[in-house]
Order: C-alpha cells, then sequence, then structure tokens
C-alpha cells in the first residue's frame, strides 16, 4: 500500500486526548481518504451532507485505529455526545476522555449542534476531483485539529428556521476559532497553503 501521509507533516508538540497516538492519527487519514474517495459524488449532490459523513468517517478510523471506540449500545450510540470515549473510560466518561469527531472544508470555522467540554478533531479536507495532489485520492485531509474545548468557548446561534419555509436548526459557533485553534494543528500537509482563506497547492496547481 502507498502511504501518501508523511510522518514530517505531524507537529508532535500538539497536545492530544489520552492515549491517542501520532501512528494512530496517519493511519486514520490513510483510511478516510481511501473510503471516501467512492462518495465523491455526494459532495456535489450535497456538501453539507458530505461534511457530515466525513466526521462519521473520522470517527470509524479511530475506533479502527485508536484507543477510543464508538457505544457499541444502540441506545448510546443514539446520544449526541460524544462520538468516542476512550477505552476502558466507563459507561459515562469525563470530558477528557470524550473526543467528537467533526468535519468542515473551512480553515478555522467549526459548528457543533450542543456546547459539551471535550476534546475536539477537525478533519479539514478539500475535493481535489482533478487529483492535483494525489493521482489516485479525489478527497484530501490536508489538515487536522485537536483542541480541548470548553463550554464557554461556544457560542449560540440562533436558529434561521421557519414554518413552512425551512433554514438551519439552532447550533453552536466556536468563539475566535482562528485563535483557539492556531498551534492546535498536530497534522498539515505543507505542500498545501492558505490563499484568501481556502487551502490550495502551493505548486500553484
Amino acid at each position: 500500500m502507498r502511504l501518501v501521509v508523511r510522518p514530517d507533516d505531524f507537529d508532535r508538540s500538539v497536545a492530544l486526548p489520552r492515549g491517542l497516538t501520532i501512528s494512530a492519527l496517519q493511519k486514520a487519514v490513510e483510511y478516510m481518504e481511501r473510503e471516501l474517495a467512492d462518495l465523491v459524488e455526494l459532495y456535489y449532490e450535497q456538501a453539507n451532507v458530505f461534511s457530515a459523513v466525513v466526521g462519521i468517517y473520522g470517527a470509524k478510523a479511530l475506533d479502527t485505529y485508536s484507543v477510543y471506540e464508538k457505544s457499541r449500545h444502540l441506545d448510546d450510540a443514539q446520544q449526541r455526545f460524544p462520538d468516542l470515549k476512550r477505552r476502558g473510560s466507563g459507561p459515562r466518561p469525563a470530558p477528557e476522555d470524550c473526543l467528537e469527531s467533526k468535519a468542515s472544508k473551512r480553515a478555522w470555522a467549526l459548528q457543533a449542534h450542543y456546547n459539551h467540554p471535550g476534546w475536539y478533531i477537525v478533519w479539514r479536507y478539500l475535493v481535489d476531483t482533478g487529483k492535483l495532489l494525489e493521482p489516485d485520492r479525489p478527497v484530501v485531509i490536508w489538515r487536522v485539529d485537536i483542541a480541548f474545548l470548553t463550554e464557554e468557548d461556544w457560542k449560540y446561534e440562533s436558529s434561521t428556521a421557519a414554518q413552512g419555509r425551512g433554514g438551519r436548526t439552532h447550533t453552536f459557533g466556536l468563539g475566535h476559532a482562528a485563535g483557539k485553534l492556531r498551534g492546535k494543528a498536530v497534522y498539515c500537509r505543507s505542500d498545501i497553503q492558505l490563499v484568501g482563506g481556502k487551502p490550495v497547492p502551493r505548486n500553484g496547481g
């Protein structure tokens, strides 16, 4: 198997949840890019749904390769938080043992439906159907942020939904996201740069 996630693109000085390793994260990114390649058409049909799918695959990858696990009990699996908990942390894990998997194509913004304290991992992805970065991967995880967030870090965003007219349900946004997440990138591809707030290849492709 050809590995494209380069070890040198990991920052080992970034604090991680207890038991989570760089090796597990490398395997998780590899797994996600391979599996998401078959689902890229969903991005063009429903981009917001695709982001949710990326987050789900992130949780699945960590369940497979790390000490963090999804709930195996159907009732617990329906709980809103967390996506994962550290193995052995019990049925009601402390915030320090909780890990929520999120995904975004934006460079800094982060939203959640609840403002629970705990660890958050954010898979920053881009869809590269021209395969400029990798010849066999149309979906690339270009950065992975990991941070412990408290209830006070979240800002409530009121609903825009209106009866009979649709709209977005209530969410919480991470306040001052760029500041809070700066220095929290455990993985960042060195061949990607931000231009106008968007990730683009450094080679100008």
